[in-house]
């Protein structure tokens, strides 16, 4: 599967960004997805994970309650919702298919993750 991911920008802290990941290839609904990100200077972490119809879905600590995870299988694409941005929130957010649920689920550095999509920038200034 091929995985594009697009929406990134620049927003002041306190705003909100919409981030899609189209995918094409193999039926998507075949896929977890998940989406990971990586701060400059950081180690790539885990954001957020969705079940293949969209039934359970997990977030991490720092995002929970800000961040929503969806999909919408006819269009092949996972969304990241994020609202009341923070500037600790800037990275590169990447999103990750897998056949494996607990090879994104909460994965440390999304290591075992087996498709990554390219990153989109989130930059959110203070």
């Amino acid at each position: 599967v091929q995985l594009q991911a697009s929406g990134g920008g620049l927003v002041q802290a306190g705003g909100s960004l919409r981030l899609s990941c189209a995918a094409s290839g193999r039926t998507f609904s075949s896929y977890y997805m998940g989406w990971f990100r990586q701060a400059p200077g950081k180690e790539r972490e885990y954001v957020s994970a969705i079940t293949r119809y969209g039934s359970n879905t997990d977030y991490a600590d720092s995002v929970k309650g800000r961040f929503t995870i969806s999909r919408d299988n006819a269009k092949s694409t996972v969304y990241l919702q994020m609202n009341s941005l923070k500037p600790e929130d800037t990275a590169v957010y990447y999103c990750a298919a897998g056949t494996d649920y607990l090879s994104i689920l909460r994965s440390p550095g999304g290591y075992g993750v087996e498709y990554w999509g390219k990153g989109t920038l989130v930059t959110v200034s203070s």
